[in-house]
């Protein structure tokens, strides 16, 4: 698999959120292992130095432990510790972009749901097509 990076995070960081999102996706679950430094180092060809600091930020966080001799586990309670975190930073950070967005807009909830992916209104009725402006409406 080969993975593109950005260069707007160093790539452990990003390793580190890919990580994070295979826990709160359910692809990794409490008491899993993680793939070893040295696998992911050649999937990703990447320095395993960058990979162990990824696995590291992760222990620090208490998300993940190391089990000498046998590598590193998703700790019980991770997902719902990242869930509890990742929802503060969606709201404090995220959020007021979004809102001011939908704001500006003039977008309402009914336009939001049913434009949501996977919504079974979305998928039915399709994008709800925009009215014609007239040139009076604009002067």
């Amino acid at each position: 698999m080969d993975r593109e990076w950005n260069d707007s995070q160093p790539i452990y960081r990003q390793l580190r959120d890919l990580v994070v999102a295979m826990i709160l996706d359910g692809v990794l679950k409490e008491g899993d292992a993680l793939p070893s430094v040295r696998t992911v180092a050649a999937e990703y060809r990447v320095n395993p130095l960058t990979v162990l600091k990824s696995y590291q930020q992760l222990a620090d966080e208490g998300l993940v432990e190391a089990r000498r001799g046998r590598g590193m586990f998703i700790n019980a309670g991770a997902r719902n510790l990242l869930l509890q975190g990742e929802r503060e930073r969606f709201l404090g950070n995220e959020w007021p972009r979004i809102s001011e967005t939908i704001r500006r807009l003039g977008l309402t909830a009914e336009d939001l749901l049913r434009a949501a992916p996977g919504e079974p209104a979305a998928d039915a009725a399709g994008p709800k097509p925009a009215e014609p402006r007239s040139p009076e409406k604009e002067r």
